[in-house]
């Protein structure tokens, strides 16, 4: 048994003495037994008796059990269940307050059996998560505990974790449970599982929690061919930050205007996105996912690229006629959206053809109204009492559809005069012939010549 006293007279406060037990490898299930003593005669504590257990000549972390004040001898356990190979060493502090009095430690044995008053903890097994996530850690003990001990999750360079919940399946086993929650890299460390009871305390092996940080592309995806209806991209997601492995890739897109996206999963380096609408922005991007619950990353950076138009779905509707006058005709058409121009840019032109001096003419105009909730359109400088042809015909950059052909006659109007010099007159005794040629233009029927 080691032996330690320390005379805190004449001490000023803060002063440390150390008593270090020689390393242990524990291969099965073994107690540390001491007996200690704080005291002074005025009642003041002559300073603290602090108890260290280093890991593999790791750091020396936070004391696992102190006390300040006893006025008499008492006993106490230490259940350490740090496993061979690795070892261990306990170190005795005490540090001075200031107050003359006696610190002691004595009878510190090595015993070859489990402790009686403080429970021994099982190999406490090391906890990876995803980072926002809740890390727990499964603390599993023989041998009993009541709600006067206290619990917790001993953290080296890291805060400690409170209790979460206990279960007793009986007077020789229980589990605690410790969460670290919304873990971070700031978290990630090594930690061990501590139970104070009246008797002692028990201290388990350090297990390590791992927080990984989810996967997210450090490039936008590429673009490698444009349809009217669907894109060809390639994931480009090699690059990440955060960390692997990654089991699941999605792509996420959504048109740049409005509210609507979907997600797909995707399991090749490329990949076609169908069912799109023509000539609309849209924004992709990657989402990547690593094992276990809040695996998946952000969004990495979105590429924006447009569709291309389609070929219109078909041309004009109910093309009609509002207005027939003898030199001008007016039409009118279904009013028609992108669904049929499948373009946010096309033109509508009216196409119209009618005989003049013996020779067909053809002509065009484009119409500009055709946002409206009646569109319609004059055609002008048309001849009177003629049969004009017209069509619809809509265009976008991919394509162009017509409409069915309307023939409308313009209505006739006022002849044109009779040539002078076509007049000619016979006299007789009583009357006066003439004859003359017809208008130029007769624009009709000639109903009635009058002298």
């Amino acid at each position: 048994g080691s032996f330690m006293l320390v005379n805190t007279s004449g001490r000023f406060a803060g002063q440390k003495a150390h008593l270090l037990l020689p390393h242990l490898k524990e291969n099965d299930t073994h107690c540390i037994d001491f007996h200690y003593y704080v005291s002074s005669k005025s009642g003041s504590s002559p300073g603290t008796l602090n108890i260290y257990v280093k890991v593999n000549d790791g750091p020396i972390g936070n004391p696992i059990w102190n006390t300040s004040i006893t006025a008499t001898w008492n006993r106490a356990e230490l259940a350490i269940s740090t496993f061979w190979p690795n070892f261990y060493q306990v170190i005795f502090e005490v540090i001075t307050s200031g107050h003359p009095g006696y610190v002691a430690i004595d009878e510190v044995k090595v015993l070859g059996h489990p402790c009686t008053k403080t429970p021994h903890f099982l190999r406490l097994q090391s906890v990876e998560v995803n980072a926002g996530q809740f890390a727990t850690f499964q603390c599993t003990a023989n041998g009993g505990t009541d709600s006067s001990d206290r619990l917790w999750l001993q953290g080296i360079y890291v805060r400690d974790a409170p209790l979460k919940d206990i279960k007793v399946f009986n007077f020789r086993r229980f589990v605690a449970l410790f969460s670290v929650v919304n873990a971070t890299k700031r978290d990630a460390g090594n930690y061990r599982c501590m139970i104070r009871t009246e008797g002692g305390v028990g201290v388990s092996n350090y297990a390590e929690l791992i927080v990984k940080e989810p996967p997210v592309p450090i490039a936008p995806p590429q673009l490698s061919s444009v349809g009217a209806t669907y894109l060809w991209i390639q994931l480009n997601a090699n690059s990440i930050n955060g960390d692997g492995p990654i089991i699941q890739r999605e792509v996420e897109y959504r048109t740049s205007s409005g509210s609507w996206y979907d997600i797909q999963p995707v399991d090749s380096t490329s990949y076609k996105i169908g069912h799109l609408d023509p000539d609309t922005e849209y924004e992709i991007s990657v989402l990547l996912t690593r094992p276990g619950e809040g695996g998946t990353g952000s969004p990495g950076p979105a590429l924006k690229t447009r569709t291309k138009c389609a070929d219109p779905m078909r041309g004009p509707r109910k093309l009609e006629v509002v207005e027939i006058k003898s030199r001008q005709i007016t039409i009118c058409w279904e009013p028609f959206g992108y669904n049929v121009t499948r373009c946010h840019r096309y033109n509508l032109t009216v196409h119209y053809r009618y005989q003049a001096g013996g020779q067909e003419q053809v002509r065009e105009e484009v119409s500009w109204d055709t946002e409206s909730s009646h569109p319609q359109h004059t055609i002008t400088n048309l001849s009177p009492y003629t049969n004009v042809s017209i069509k619809l015909v809509l265009m976008n950059p991919e394509g162009r559809k017509e409409s069915q052909e309307l023939v409308v006659q313009t209505d006739e109007d006022v002849p044109s005069a009779v040539p002078l010099e076509s007049i000619q007159g016979s006299t007789f005794e009583e009357k006066i012939f003439l004859q003359w040629r017809e208008p130029a233009q007769t624009y009709g029927v000639i109903t009635l010549y009058e002298v």
